[in-house]
């Protein structure tokens, strides 16, 4: 007779089995599917034919594609420097002890607690033509009419960049906030002996000490960056600014991809473009990075 009590070989699989279920579900199967389907001419209502490579060469004629892949490549290279350094410059001013810093860490990450779509409304309000910005500037006689944050293709850009970059601060803060935590403290002692202010201690301690995570951020903040949409969708209510000027790469997959007239194949090569785009990034940001430490 079986003792029961004894550990099976299945026990541990059961534990991970529904974690493992949801990744098959929710990522490898609607990869592969999308694969599949960039090599289509499928549609919402179609499960359509092999068609090879059509629908990458009609993205090289396309000026929408041109257009996503450029304001999503700007997003990237204008945002993460912003990601990286601002939440670094907060994490120094908040860490410690005391009543007020927790405070002040509170209110930082409140943004994230507040969800894309919530922080997006907001700003909105703030910054359409009779919103609370053109208001106080009309106000104070700085302006003369209202700033075109809604309607023009590179402040609207601009405005979305900004809500980005508030928007992740709060998060990036807190990763800074436990990389922080690990510089010894004797190392700021010693430069302060040696004459260091507080800003020679930051450049000299803070930022070598923390490298690795500002690596590590500006990896998570590039992925983010180059496939925004929330911020862009709602500040322009769906169209992607004056012509569609102002769509980026994911907008443009949603569609395309989206409704009854969608080209669900065509959507699926922009993705696996995309997808390509991102893994490149990221490699290269791993072999600089080890090119770093190596040296």
């Amino acid at each position: 007779m079986r003792d029961w009590r004894k550990p099976r070989w299945f026990v541990p699989y059961l534990f991970v089995g529904g974690a493992l279920a949801l990744v098959l579900t929710m990522i490898v199967f609607p990869f592969f599917n999308t694969l599949v389907l960039a090599f289509t001419d499928a549609t919402m209502l179609q499960p359509g034919h092999f068609i090879g490579l059509d629908n990458f060469s009609a993205i090289l004629h396309d000026e929408r594609f041109t257009t996503a892949l450029f304001n999503s490549t700007l997003y990237l290279v204008c945002v993460v420097p912003f990601t990286v350094v601002l939440p670094l410059i907060l994490a120094t001013l908040v860490a410690g002890k005391g009543r007020l810093l927790g405070f002040f860490r509170t209110t930082y990450y409140l943004p994230v607690v507040m969800g894309a779509v919530a922080g997006g409304l907001i700003w909105t309000n703030l910054l359409e033509p009779y919103g609370l910005v053109n208001s106080v500037l009309q106000w104070l006689e700085v302006i003369g009419g209202p700033i075109p944050f809604m309607t023009d293709r590179w402040l609207l850009l601009i405005s979305a960049m900004i809500v980005t970059v508030w928007m992740g601060m709060g998060y990036y803060m807190v990763i800074y906030l436990a990389a922080l935590a690990s510089i010894d403290p004797s190392l700021y002692d010693a430069a302060a002996v040696d004459g260091a202010g507080p800003v020679r201690q930051f450049l000299s301690v803070t930022v070598p000490g923390v490298r690795n995570t500002m690596a590590l951020i500006a990896m998570f903040s590039s992925v983010a960056a180059f496939r925004v949409f929330s911020e862009v969708y709602i500040l322009t209510g769906g169209t992607g600014g004056p012509g569609g000027s102002a769509t980026t790469m994911t907008m443009l997959i949603q569609r395309e991809g989206t409704g009854l007239q969608a080209q669900t194949g065509y959507a699926g090569a922009i993705s696996l473009v995309m997808f390509v785009v991102l893994a490149a990034l990221l490699v290269l940001q791993l072999v600089v990075q080890n090119r770093q430490e190596d040296n």
